[in-house]
């Protein structure tokens, strides 16, 4: 199914004249730097194709024949037609040890064979016997080192390079002699890959042709650049009547390069089509050409580095949502799959087929779920990047418990409750730091209401703002606390800690042991308050909440009740501050 949508998606856009996905056996490929030569192969420039400042610059686009998958002791055995990195084109070694150094040594070699291969199949193509006579030349390669650029080349692991000749708009190895190679298998050259043209059915297309017997790679975030979505190893136990590898599950060979070009593309540094969130890579697209599918990234991760610009198009997302204006676009099919990287291969985290209507009344649902009263100065709308880190230690993805982030997603694609690793996290991360703030109130309401859609249909759920009449003990106990805390504060203006520093931990896990010492304490700091208005709003305050509360005060209180407790203790603080004046 998964292989199908892609192979579906590569037709959509093969078919989108305004789309430019590489043609079959092609790829687009970032190349930094271009060896500049002459006709007889002399050294001219080493050219830098990249353009823009510090982190946001890039090296042009190469349209060149698809890069071969190489692995294992054998992989250097592997080199890409006419274009590689420094250690193929100049035998530069990635670092200063032996091995690195002989490594650099074997790519170059198999790298000139290729091309002395290439000569000899197109002897009157000038261009190929400038790269030919560039290599024959002793002292050519000499003066690409010695050139001011080879020092920024040369500071970029595994930087890409490939050859111009002088008077030449592309390089030689976009030149269209070499399409015959574009059609060729792509298979490797590690120990596990077997050769051989065999023909079969193909499970994509259901066309009989020739197979693919081992897949390109594919490179997600965080993992290898080897990593592969399908691969199958000789002798792996998944072997059956006599064949091996790919011949196991047969795809052809154009079904495969239609896949994993369409894998690529969303893949690809300038996808509009996916969002990361911690470990996981997400990828979204649609049976046919929808405005759903621009709006996506900004739900989950809109842009830091342009705050305003991230700010108007999640508020444009969300009034989409809340508008309809999808109605049109309901009934098409709209496929989501999350990746993760894992050893060699990809991790398949999760996979969901749905129609767009379905899709964006989840994603509603998960966003009225978090919303909750807040301040002026804090954001509207949570993205979950936001809110993950808010629940980690230093506030950094990198802390993100593994899994997590996926199986969240999962949760909102599928509209039922959050994992409960993001309850617990969420919890642990307010008692380290006694601070109840908006997004993680916003995460603990959403988790405990969706929670209990699901298995309490009859339990009362956690309104956006206070809600006087919410008997759950706990939750009154939160507001119990945020009143005795207000008391203190009033009654000793600029006090630097509060009883939340000292008591927020114990009082939300075993109350019964702090309320009666905070309940005498209180008595203490009322006697010292000087205006008397402000006693009896207290005194008062406290004989509400008191009196919807079972006189026995539970002696522990498990995870889910110490979320409706932050939560009783946050609505409780945020009514205190609230503008009296405000008519929303």
């Amino acid at each position: 199914m998964i292989l199908q949508a892609l192979y579906e998606y590569y037709q959509r856009k093969a078919a989108d004249p305004e789309s430019n996905i590489a043609p079959r056996g092609y790829e687009w490929k970032e190349i930094p730097f271009l060896i500049v030569i002459d006709e007889n192969g002399c050294f001219i420039n080493l050219e830098d194709t990249r353009i823009g400042e510090g982190k946001n610059k890039r090296a042009k686009r190469f349209l060149v024949i698809k890069s071969k998958g190489r692995s294992g002791s054998k992989g250097w055995q592997v080199t890409n037609i006419l274009w590689d990195h420094y250690g193929y084109v100049l035998s530069h070694p990635k670092e200063e040890t032996d091995k690195a150094i002989k490594d650099a040594q074997n790519q170059h070699g198999v790298f000139k064979e290729l091309i002395k291969e290439v000569v000899k199949k197109h002897p009157e193509n000038a261009q190929f016997k400038a790269v030919e006579n560039f290599f024959s030349k002793n002292d050519e390669k000499g003066k690409a080192f010695a050139h001011p650029s080879w020092a920024d080349c040369s500071k970029i692991a595994g930087c890409n390079l490939s050859f111009r000749v002088v008077g030449e708009i592309n390089i030689v190895a976009e030149h269209k002699d070499l399409q015959e190679y574009a059609f060729s298998e792509n298979t490797d050259n590690s120990e596990d890959s077997v050769a051989g043209d065999q023909s079969g059915v193909c499970l994509i297309t259901g066309i009989k042709d020739l197979i693919a017997v081992t897949h390109s790679a594919t490179s997600v975030p965080g993992g290898k650049s080897g990593g592969k979505l399908v691969g199958l190893q000789r002798n792996s136990g998944y072997d059956s009547y006599n064949k091996e590898q790919g011949l196991n599950a047969p795809v052809s060979r154009v079904a495969e390069d239609a896949y994993t070009t369409a894998l690529n593309v969303l893949l690809g540094k300038d996808s509009q089509n996916k969002f990361r969130v911690a470990d996981t890579t997400t990828l979204f697209w649609s049976e046919k050409k929808t405005d759903f599918e621009n709006h996506i990234p900004w739900f989950f991760d809109p842009p830091r580095d342009n705050p305003d610009e991230g700010s108007q198009k999640v508020k444009t997302a969300f009034e989409s949502l809340y508008s309809g204006k999808f109605e049109d676009e309901n009934d098409t099919d709209f496929y989501i799959l999350g990746l993760a990287p894992n050893a060699a291969r990809i991790s398949v985290r999760f996979w969901k087929k749905d129609t767009v209507k379905n899709i964006a009344e989840k994603i509603k649902q998960h966003f009225d779920d978090l919303a909750i009263v807040h301040s002026e100065k804090d954001s509207e709308y949570l993205s979950l990047n936001s809110l993950l880190r808010s629940i980690v230690l230093e506030y950094k993805m990198d802390n993100v418990p593994p899994n997590m982030a996926g199986a969240v997603v999962e949760s909102i694609l599928d509209g039922r409750p959050y994992p409960v690793t993001f309850l617990n996290q969420c919890v642990r991360r307010i008692r380290a730091e006694q601070h109840v703030t908006h997004k993680r109130a916003a995460i603990l309401k959403s988790y405990i209401n969706r929670y209990n859609r699901s298995y309490k249909p009859n339990e009362k759920e956690i309104a956006m703002s206070l809600d006087k009449e919410n008997k759950n003990p706990a939750y009154r106990l939160g507001r119990l606390f945020a009143v005795l805390e207000k008391i203190q504060e009033d009654a000793q203006p600029g006090i630097n800690a509060t009883i939340r520093d000292r008591y927020y931990s114990a009082a939300s896990s075993s109350p019964a042991t702090v309320f009666p010492v905070l309940l005498k304490l209180k008595n203490h700091h009322l006697a010292k308050m000087e205006n008397q208005g402000w006693k009896v709003n207290h005194e008062k305050q406290i004989g509400e909440i008191m009196e919807g509360l079972d006189p026995k005060i539970p002696s522990h209180l498990p995870l889910p009740e110490q979320g409706y407790f932050a939560v009783g203790y946050y609505h409780q603080r945020q009514e205190f501050f609230k503008k009296k004046d405000n008519n929303n």
